[in-house]
């Protein structure tokens, strides 16, 4: 009987929660001036907060519009090279008050610098009330009172991290992992051992070891890993879907990249129908979670009262240029953004980042309720020519290509390049199934013109002239990967490769044709 009762409990706490965290009660752009408010407040005295007189901003009339006229745009490189490094000496007061203790280290997609974001205790705090928030939230999703008592698995990076002095160092997910509140810790799977194991292959083989003893409800992690698991579960039990080892797993928590090209291959691995909930989870703080499943659209809500104030800039010409934001750029406010359109999103936070630039494009998909979709990054938009294309175009060309074909299209990269005297895209898609890679490219490019009507003008206009399509068996880009260093946890391929990627990846295939 203690399971179910403590399901009811929980889920009656959950359901509790959901009513006092809900921000329905305020306009979006009060609930984030009350935050930008309270960022202030603490961070004051602080050397970033003298620098630019947070004392004197608390004081306008108009605090919002002081701040953006006090503090200029940061990009990583700035807010690092001039703040960041500091704390990484273990200096206090710097961004934020007192020391910060943890750095997650973020590479974003593979072959990328590392970069030492901070992660103060704040925000580990604000990090688990977003999952508190969504989890809240699934009480409106009909599951059972019984679900609430069973194991979630946690799929993240190891919690064995690089020490430097009092600092620890490693990806968000082990930090996170390594913090779990003690009244979840019954619940959290794979547990504190398996997760300092810090090979990946070992330590999906001690969880589908492990895997019989558990009773699991939810999974959260990154797609591509998540299935790799799954798959290994499956083999080593030698079970034909995970239902059978684990018949009360309902919900799939993802993140990181699009589910869509990988929602045909769960299917395979699966024979109950599973609940997917999208989150935006980034090293720098859980910024938004689905809080719904009657939208087709399956939109985030961005958590606007939890230590971290947005502001967002149109993603145009008049801001951005080559990729690179303009020192003429201007930023709005959430009362301000339009249905529709992409943002590259500004934020200021409870780690000590200020006016700082995520790198990601969103486009909100309803105003009012501050729910978004992400549309792609900055530095990944394809337009050699001016095609504009977005990985969310890109994600659903991928997409409509598994249904015309009958494939299972995990992983694939794009290129845009200048070849002699023209210009093409060069995809490499991941799939263990042949298919003509010509008429693949024809079906492509046909559904990137439905969808992109800037890649259709230059296509017609035989400005980008050429596409390219070469398929890779999936477990190269998994190799690849690993030859990276980049197993498990936050780490994904990149869609759009830059010239050095590139390079090291063509060397890398050589011997597949």
């Amino acid at each position: 009987m203690r399971m179910p009762l403590s399901g009811r409990i929980i889920k009656s706490g959950l359901k509790l929660y959901r009513r006092i965290a809900s921000q329905a009660k305020k306009k979006p752009v009060n609930l984030q001036t009350d935050t930008l408010k309270s960022l202030l407040k603490k961070a004051e005295h602080t050397d970033f907060g003298k620098r630019y007189d947070f004392s004197e901003i608390l004081k306008s009339d108009d605090l919002i519009k002081a701040y953006q006229l006090a503090v200029p745009i940061h990009d990583y490189d700035k807010i690092y090279e001039e703040w960041w490094c500091r704390l990484l000496e273990e200096e206090q007061d710097v961004v934020w008050p007192g020391k910060i203790r943890y750095f997650a280290l973020s590479s974003g997609t593979s072959g990328s610098p590392s970069k030492y974001i901070p992660v103060s205790d704040e925000m580990i705090r604000a990090m688990r009330r977003t999952s508190k928030f969504m989890l809240s939230h699934s009480t409106l999703l009909g599951l059972p009172p019984a679900f609430y008592g069973r194991q979630f698995l946690m799929l993240g990076s190891s919690t064995e991290f690089t020490k430097k002095g009092d600092l620890i160092i490693g990806d968000v997910s082990g930090i996170n992992s390594s913090n779990v509140p003690f009244w979840f810790r019954n619940f959290y799977r794979p547990g504190k051992e398996i997760t300092k194991i810090k090979d990946w292959n070992s330590r999906i083989e001690a969880i589908a070891k492990k895997a019989k003893d558990w009773n699991i409800c939810t999974i959260s992690g990154i797609p591509s890993w998540v299935q790799k698991m799954i798959e290994k579960v499956i083999e080593y039990n030698n079970v034909s879907n995970i239902h059978e080892i684990w018949p009360n797993f309902q919900v799939y928590v993802t993140g990181g990249v699009a589910f869509g090209p990988y929602r045909k291959r769960f299917e395979q691995l699966t024979s109950k129908p599973i609940i997917t909930l999208d989150t935006y989870y980034t090293s720098e703080g859980c910024l938004a979670c689905q809080t719904r499943l009657d939208n087709e659209l399956m939109p985030m809500e961005l958590v606007l009262k939890n230590g971290i104030f947005f502001e967002f800039i149109p993603f145009n010409d008049d801001n951005f240029a080559n990729s690179q934001i303009l020192p003429s750029a201007k930023a709005i406010l959430i009362d301000d953004v339009e249905e529709g359109v992409d943002y590259a999103i500004l934020l200021s936070t409870c780690s000590g980042a200020w006016r700082y630039i995520l790198g990601d494009t969103i486009r909100f998909v309803n105003k009012d309720r501050a729910e978004i979709r992400i549309t792609g990054r900055t530095k990944h938009f394809l337009s050699i020519t001016g095609e504009h294309l977005s990985i969310e175009n890109m994600t659903s060309g991928i997409e409509a290509m598994e249904k015309e074909f009958d494939l299972n299209l995990p992983e694939f990269t794009v290129k845009a390049m200048q070849v002699d005297n023209h210009f093409e895209h060069h995809w490499f898609v991941g799939s263990d199934k042949d298919f003509d890679n010509e008429l693949f490219a024809q079906k492509l490019d046909a559904k990137l013109s439905e969808i992109n009507d800037d890649y259709a003008t230059e296509r017609t206009q035989n400005l980008l002239s050429y596409i390219k399509v070469q398929r890779l068996p999936v477990n190269v880009f998994f190799n690849w990967l690993q030859s990276k260093g980049k197993m498990g946890g936050q780490a994904k391929f990149p869609r759009v490769m830059n010239e050095t990627q590139f390079i090291e990846w063509k060397e890398y295939i050589k011997n597949y044709g």
